[in-house]
């Protein structure tokens, strides 16, 4: 029996996507040009640097059939990239021109809680909101999106999204592809649902409100199946899980092997040779990819089938997932869905350099002082109909916006275990700092190994995670830390910390 996912994708190729049929040995060539989100207009002075953000709503074109109605950063869908360099006094105005209340929140930055975009920094419709803040951290692909309390989920999905690349003297000594857009690709994967109209399909049941909201087909920068035509033999790849929910396991057909060479808060301290990896939704991944050959291989996710057999589930929860079984393709084993193509044909073959260090990291031994546990719990989708109230929580607490959670020192050293108790896997991520892992069920491996501020906790799970807090205080303006399941966030699987 053919899948739900698989269905849609098929039906999309045929009405979205022309594709031509090559030789056996390229398969098949998509048609979609690859699309660069393209770098926002700044002005500068000296260290000052200025850039101007209008979040608006538009049309955008996913298919020659219907123009659906998006919401974006300065363009009808998602956000033009921003950039700057580790010791710029980054300002950045905010235009409001939605109907509605949002936010922009600058994931992965290390700043002021003030000027964090969170919750607490909400813009109005048709006002402005300003922020400054020092760029303090090295060279990082970070991102910026909504995070307006309780619908962050649905105005990510409109397409309130995009990057923001930070660069530094070490990363750029290094000779690695740097040449935004010609060997250096922003990739921005996401996953939609449409109507019969065009328009975008938001929540629509059960599964949507307690698995979080995934899509039936994929969208890298906005286009389905598009082809990125390179000129350079090695290209370098930022990629971001940007999707509402779904966690991506991505390899390329032909199985060739690429270089990680960072993690969510920057550079990894030496390449590592992989031919596949695993990230979740908000967690960032920088690759070497090497198409000196001049073929055309195919970036390809390998959907993964819930692993129910070390859990211990409640009646609920086991008869959730019969349920789910039937209208999804939760026990579908490694369906395969193509993300996007690499078209390397009129590469002009040449020795690419691959440098065999990068950075090195701190890993002075710190003292700690606390340690705190954040348990991740949620009801089921038959509770919540049963009338349960509080479906996400963390510690048996709801998000509230009134309740301060934690309290934090600056320039301190914590220890944070995060114990996933329920029958899915959480991305936990955590506001203003970047963090190393220091344990987790199995080997701690790629992109693992770096700093991050998002991490995968699989269901049963306990990650612990050392986070160094920077010296910004304010006892009365809180960050966040909560499940990247964006469903999940709006949902309650939220807290609040102060640094003092």
């Amino acid at each position: 029996m053919i899948s739900r996912r698989r269905f849609i994708q098929a039906t999309a190729a045929a009405v979205l996507v022309p594709v031509q049929w090559m030789q056996a040995e390229t398969k098949v060539l998509f048609s979609n040009k690859f699309k660069v989100p393209p770098l926002v207009q700044s002005t500068r002075s000296g260290a000052d640097v200025y850039f101007d953000l209008n979040v608006q709503s538009g049309f955008s074109k996913f298919s020659e059939k219907f123009k659906t109605p998006t919401w974006g950063i300065n363009q009808p869908f998602l956000g033009v990239t921003l950039r700057a360099n580790k010791g710029d006094r980054v300002h950045i105005k905010v235009k409001n021109s939605l109907d509605q209340t949002t936010t922009l929140h600058w994931h992965g930055v290390k700043l002021p809680a003030k000027a964090d975009g969170g919750p607490h920094q909400p813009i109005a419709p048709n006002a402005e909101w300003n922020t400054e803040f020092e760029v303090i951290q090295p060279a990082a692909t970070l991102w910026y999106h909504s995070h307006q309390l309780h619908a962050t989920g649905e105005q990510v999905y409109q397409g309130l999204a995009g990057m923001f690349i930070i660069d530094d003297d070490a990363s750029q000594q290094l000779g690695l592809p740097s040449d935004y857009g010609v060997d250096d690709f922003p990739v921005i994967i996401q996953e939609r649902d449409f109507n019969a109209d065009g328009s975008f399909r938001y929540l629509t049941g059960i599964e949507d409100e307690t698995m979080g909201k995934q899509g039936g087909l994929v969208l890298v920068n906005g286009v389905v199946n598009p082809v990125l035509k390179a000129s350079k033999s090695l290209i370098r790849l930022r990629l971001l899980n940007g999707s509402n929910a779904t966690t991506y396991h991505l390899s390329f057909d032909d199985q060739r092997e690429f270089h990680i060479i960072a993690s969510d808060g920057g550079l990894l301290e030496e390449p590592i040779k992989a031919a596949g990896f695993t990230f979740a939704t908000g967690e960032r991944l920088e690759i070497l990819v090497d198409v000196s050959d001049g073929r055309m291989p195919v970036l390809q996710h390998r959907a993964m089938s819930m692993d129910m057999s070390d859990m211990e589930m409640s009646i609920w929860e086991s008869l959730l997932m019969n349920i789910m079984s039937l209208v999804t393709d939760t026990n579908e084993e490694n369906s395969v869905v193509d993300v996007f193509q690499i078209d390397a044909r009129q590469v002009t073959p040449e020795k690419v350099f691959i440098p065999s260090q990068l950075v090195t990291h701190d890993n002075t031994k710190r003292k700690i002082s606390a340690k705190r546990t954040f348990t991740l719990e949620m009801l089921t989708g038959v509770e919540s109909l049963l009338g349960f109230s509080d479906p996400f929580t963390i510690n048996g607490q709801a998000m509230d916006m009134e309740r301060i959670n934690h309290e934090v020192k600056a320039n301190t050293s914590e220890i944070w275990t995060i114990e996933n108790t329920t029958m899915m896997a959480h991305p936990f991520h955590i506001h203003n700092v970047q963090f190393k892992i220091l344990a987790k069920h199995g080997e701690i491996h790629g992109h693992e190994l770096g700093y991050k501020d998002t991490v995968l906790v699989q269901p049963g799970e306990k990650v612990q995670v050392l986070l160094n807090f920077p010296e910004f205080t304010d006892a009365d303006t809180p960050y966040m830390y909560h499940c990247h399941i964006l469903e999940h966030e709006d949902g309650g699987m939220m807290g609040q910390f102060v640094v003092v």
